[in-house]
Parts: structure tokens; C-alpha cells; sequence
């Protein structure tokens, strides 16, 4: 082999990768059907309460879809109420919204409730977690993550009401289906009087200590966007206990309208309430949950098992009190066995060695044999338009802690998660043959 041609076969960029070529990929061939991370599973249930909004006209964000999705949600997690919404981001914004309220009193219009107000929020989930605080004038300041369960660290969070005692909301979600330890959070909170929005878009059907993920906020939020446990295409649930205030969020949902003859607003509103047709798929759906858990949880074991040789471990999860929903399944690689790989803002490069592999490495394999997976979700403080915002570990503020003659002694664990770790195809619907393709493309990897 020519020293060009060597070159060419240890070396690739993510643009460009040429895994035909490449020896240790032999005998494997592209999926004739792409491969998703986590696509819909329909069951035909769906279709039936779609035709009755239509056979019956309710075309319109009111209806006996939306009515009885609402009432067997509230039953199924346990609380009061569950106001239907367009998506689980409208929910959070709501939810933001109406604590800001409760701490801080009616904002004027055109202004946010949050204003002026630092909120503690998750730094490793998806910005629709945050962005909220932010529509409301709010300055989320982020809290690092813990390696055993990849969401929000008691410990950073204690150390962040040190550092800011003023302090009074937490916005906490629980990461890929895996609940966070939010009994501890929920101590934490009550001591300082703080109160808390639950980010449960990703763990629906998942429990801590008994109880379903949904009921520790004060205000918490459930999605059904197209990937999630169950869909509707979009829309999204806000959870509470009080009848009052639930009444306020259908209220602003609707626009804010009173009750007058004609379009009458004392106070700002927003068009975010659930559709009767998005109601239908979600009724449909209901009834499939537990399945689909079994479902993801399947995949997760049979990732796990076909895995165990390898220098990776599975996202992991606190297995004495948590029954996850299993919702993604990730991995992530072994320090010592982490290839070099780096990232810009939106390309990366990597290189090969032997014995060793990286995400970037794994997912372009995956991206070649027409499969789908993922980095995991980049941390907060580490996006652009974040970068300038508060960042708090276990030890205290994580900016700034680099030294050129000190060893820098606390990890930033969200980074480094987000480094070793990727996301690998979760959809139900992938049968037991094609997610062994997957485990064996992942073992040639490290070949």
C-alpha cells in the first residue's frame, strides 16, 4: 500500500468518508430503509380518533379528544390537572411563566416575568429546556451534570446557591428518558425556597422511587413531539395540582380571552393550546405506552449485552430507585480508549488508531450503512449564544478554572460526556437482526 493510500485508510473526515474502502467494514452493506434514532410507532388506534375530530367537525382547539387525553394523562402520572398544549416548548414557556409570576409578581406587558432574575437550569438537555427563561427576560445560570445519571448535579446545585443565594427557580429536566435525582433537588429547592419546572418531556412513563417523573415540580412538562415515548406529531402537557392555576394556563393558552361578547384581554396571552386533530394521534397512542417502554427497554439490554466487551458503558442510571423509560440508549467510550477527534462549531475530524474509537468515528460508520445516531446533547454553557452565562460545578464556578501552572482539579462532567458519548439508534421498530448490525458495525470501530 502506497504511503498515500495509508493515509487515506487511517484518516477520515466526517465529509467525505469512504468506508467501502476501509477493510474492517467487509461483508456489511447499507440498509435498504434508513435506520432512525427514534421515529413514530403507529398502531392505527391513532387514525380511528383522528376521523371522530373530523366526522364530528371538532377541527379546533377544543374537543372530546383533547378532554379525555387530558383526563387519562392526569390519571396516569398522578396529578390534579393536565392542560394540552402545542408542544412541550409552549408548555415550558407557560410553566416559566407562571412561576415567575408566583415569585416575583405580574410583570407590565411587553415585559417578562423573569426579568432582572437568575434561574438555576440543566446544562446538559435540549435548549427548549432553557430557551424559555429566557423569552421571559430570565438569565439561566447552569448547573453542571453528575457522571451516574447524566442530569443535574445536587451537589453543583448546593454549591450554586452558595455562590447566588437569591435565587428562587430551578428548571431541572430528566435527560433521555432516565430520571435525574430530584428528591434531592426537591430538598435542595424547599430550603431555599425555591420552586422547580420539571422538565419530563423526555420521561414520560418513567418513575423515581415509585413515582412517575411529572409529579415533583411544582410545574412540570411532558412532551409528544414526533421522537418521543409517545406522539402526536407535536403537542406537549403542563402538570400541576392547583385548580387555579391551571385555570390560568388555559387561559393564556387561548389568547386571554375574558368572558365578554367580543375579543376582550386583560392580560397577555398566546395561541398555544393543543388541537383536537393532535389530541386524536396522541388517544391513540395512550394506550401503546408501556409497550413502547418495553420496547426501548429491549434495545437498551440488547445494546448493553452485545456491547460488554468493549472499553464502553451504557448511559447509566441510578438502578436502585429509578425505572427509566429507556426512551434513547447511548454509550460512551472509555477514556483510555478514546481515538483523537475534534470538534468546531459545526464539523469535526478524527483519526484512526487501532484498538480505540471515537463518537465522531462511530456515528459516521452508522451515517455510511444508512443508520441514524447522534452526539449527545452539546451542555448549555457550551453554546454560542450561552457562552457568557454562569456555569456552575461541584467546586464551584466553571469558568475560568484553567491554569497554565495548575492542574485544573474539578471536571466539567457535562463536556466530557458530551466528548465520549453519542446516542445509537433507539426506533421500536428496528428488529432484533438490524440493531445486531448495528452492535457489529460498533465492534469493528474499535478494531
Amino acid at each position: 500500500m502506497s504511503s498515500v493510500s495509508a493515509v487515506k485508510e487511517k484518516i477520515r473526515i466526517t465529509k467525505g468518508t469512504l468506508f467501502n474502502a476501509d477493510s474492517r467494514f467487509a461483508g456489511i452493506e447499507p440498509f435498504e430503509t434508513k435506520l432512525w434514532l427514534a421515529s413514530p410507532t403507529m398502531h392505527g388506534d391513532e387514525q380511528k380518533w383522528v376521523k371522530d375530530a373530523f366526522d364530528k367537525n371538532w377541527i379546533t382547539t377544543a374537543g372530546e379528544n383533547i378532554n379525555e387525553v387530558e383526563k387519562l394523562m392526569a390519571e396516569y402520572i398522578g396529578v390534579n390537572h393536565a392542560i394540552g398544549l402545542s408542544c412541550g416548548t409552549s408548555a415550558l414557556h407557560l410553566a416559566i411563566r407562571l412561576a415567575g409570576e408566583k415569585l416575583y409578581g405580574i410583570p407590565k406587558v411587553g415585559h417578562g416575568s423573569l426579568e432582572g432574575h437568575m434561574v438555576f437550569a440543566s446544562d446538559m438537555t435540549f435548549d427548549a429546556t432553557v430557551n424559555p427563561i429566557t423569552y421571559e427576560g430570565g438569565e439561566p445560570v447552569f448547573i453542571d451534570t453528575e457522571a451516574d445519571t447524566w442530569n443535574m448535579s445536587p451537589d453543583a446545585l448546593e454549591k450554586a446557591f452558595e455562590i447566588y443565594p437569591d435565587v428562587r427557580l430551578i428548571v431541572v429536566a430528566h435527560l433521555y428518558g432516565t430520571p435525574g435525582k430530584i428528591d434531592a433537588i426537591r430538598r435542595i429547592a424547599d430550603k431555599h425556597n425555591a420552586l422547580i419546572v420539571e422538565d419530563a418531556a423526555e420521561s414520560l412513563g418513567a418513575t423515581y422511587k415509585g413515582k412517575q417523573t411529572g409529579t415533583f415540580g411544582d410545574y412540570s412538562v411532558i412532551s409528544f413531539n414526533g421522537n418521543k415515548i409517545i406522539t402526536g406529531s407535536s403537542g406537549g402537557m403542563l402538570l400541576c395540582s392547583d385548580k387555579a392555576d391551571a385555570d390560568k394556563i388555559r387561559k393564556w393558552s387561548t389568547q386571554s380571552r375574558e368572558a365578554a361578547p367580543w375579543y376582550q384581554h386583560e392580560e397577555l396571552g398566546y395561541n398555544y393550546r393543543m388541537s383536537n386533530i393532535i389530541a386524536g394521534v396522541v388517544r391513540g397512542q395512550i394506550p401503546y405506552l408501556e409497550e413502547h417502554i418495553e420496547g426501548k427497554k429491549r434495545i437498551y439490554e440488547r445494546y448493553r449485552d452485545g456491547l460488554a466487551d468493549l472499553p464502553v458503558t451504557m448511559n447509566s442510571f441510578d438502578t436502585r430507585n429509578s425505572n427509566p423509560n429507556y426512551w434513547l440508549s447511548c454509550m460512551l467510550i472509555d477514556e483510555d480508549a478514546m481515538a483523537p477527534m475534534v470538534r468546531g462549531e459545526q464539523d469535526q475530524l478524527w483519526k484512526y488508531e487501532t484498538g480505540k474509537s471515537s463518537p465522531a468515528e462511530i456515528l459516521d460508520a452508522l451515517s455510511r450503512f444508512n443508520t441514524e445516531g447522534r452526539p449527545v446533547w452539546k451542555p448549555m454553557h457550551m453554546q454560542p449564544i450561552y457562552r457568557s452565562h454562569a456555569f456552575i460545578t461541584s467546586c464551584g464556578s466553571g469558568r475560568g478554572q484553567s491554569n497554565a501552572y495548575i492542574k485544573e482539579e474539578c471536571m466539567d462532567v457535562g463536556a466530557d460526556i458530551f466528548r465520549r458519548g453519542l446516542c445509537l439508534p433507539s426506533d421500536i421498530k428496528m428488529t432484533e437482526e438490524q440493531q445486531d448490525v448495528v452492535i457489529e458495525i460498533i465492534h469493528r470501530c474499535f478494531e
